[in-house]
């Protein structure tokens, strides 16, 4: 294989990866945007989401497929979704007026208990039930497979929903206020508590369903699944600005491709998870704000 086609063939799995970065990456950005706060446990409802689709995969495996994963995506969005909201009432509300520090150890608390809970449901790796059919569609010198194109669209799809509540909807333009200036959004009548629950729910519904992607682009899913991949998303927010949305996007698809091009030239693929580490420190040390936060900083 030439090196050209060795790029191209590289640069796709890095931007499906890097979709999948990015779907986590913007339930860090929007809690951040709206808090302040680094939801640590943002990673353990990616492995949960997993999980979930999962059991729902399974047990819907007499249903066509199409109509199985949609159930599995759906159903993991909702469970984790609501589990969020239960995260956010019982570990984060009482300590709004606590200092910074409260929320983060509590996040990290709730993070350990998700990720034992399922430790001592199931301590091995799971198959994650294999589905989609083995195709491949070729664009001249680019080649999808079906996977691929599945985890692309559906990111897509939900990216751009995303993007189209938070700019087109009242409840997207309250989280919007909210996180511009919560106290004074309440003056003006906004249900501040109802508008950071509504951001758990759908920061967490989005991490599901890139856990779902996640499992079904790698195979097999782990209790502790979750700790790089939600590294690597934190890592892809402040790269493009956490808090910022459009920031989380452009930051997860720039860590993806970077991730698997330093898989292919690095003497060893082992090192790739040196780039989002280095990136994260590089970007802390040289542009704290991030590539998109100097323009947007600390909005949703």
């Amino acid at each position: 294989m030439s090196i050209f086609n060795t790029l191209i063939e590289q640069l796709i799995n890095g931007l499906t990866l890097g979709a999948i970065y990015a779907l986590v990456a913007l339930g860090y950005t929007m809690v951040y945007g709206i808090l302040l706060m680094i939801n640590f446990a943002h990673s353990e409802i990616f492995m949960m989401g997993a999980f979930v689709g999962c059991a729902v995969l399974t047990l819907c495996g007499a249903l066509p497929a199409p109509l199985a994963m949609g159930l599995a995506v759906v159903g993991a969005m909702i469970v984790c979704g609501l589990a969020a909201l239960g995260v956010e009432k019982l570990a984060y509300a009482p300590l709004r007026k606590a200092s910074r520090l409260a929320p983060l150890i509590s996040a990290i608390g709730v993070s350990i208990v998700l990720q034992n809970g399922f430790f001592l449901w199931r301590d091995d790796f799971l198959g994650f039930p294999n589905v989609i059919p083995e195709r491949h569609f070729y664009f001249g010198p680019l080649h999808f497979s079906l996977i691929q194109l599945i985890i692309l669209f559906s990111s897509l799809i939900l990216m751009l929903g995303l993007w189209l509540f938070v700019n087109h909807t009242r409840f997207g333009q309250a989280i919007r206020a909210c996180s511009q200036d919560r106290e004074a959004a309440g003056l003006m009548g906004i249900p501040v508590n109802a508008m950071i629950s509504l951001t758990f729910f759908i920061g967490a519904s989005l991490g599901a369903a890139g856990g779902i992607l996640y499992s079904l682009y790698y195979g097999s899913i782990k209790y502790n699944m979750g700790f790089v991949p939600g590294i690597k998303a934190f890592t892809a927010a402040v790269l493009g600005g956490i808090g910022n949305i459009p920031g989380a996007m452009v930051g997860g698809l720039i860590l993806g491709m970077a991730e698997s091009l330093g898989a292919a030239f690095l003497p060893q693929a082992s090192w790739k998870d040196v780039f989002a580490f280095g990136i994260l420190i590089l970007v802390l040390v040289i542009r704290p704000s991030g590539l998109l936060g100097e323009r947007t900083a600390e909005k949703v």
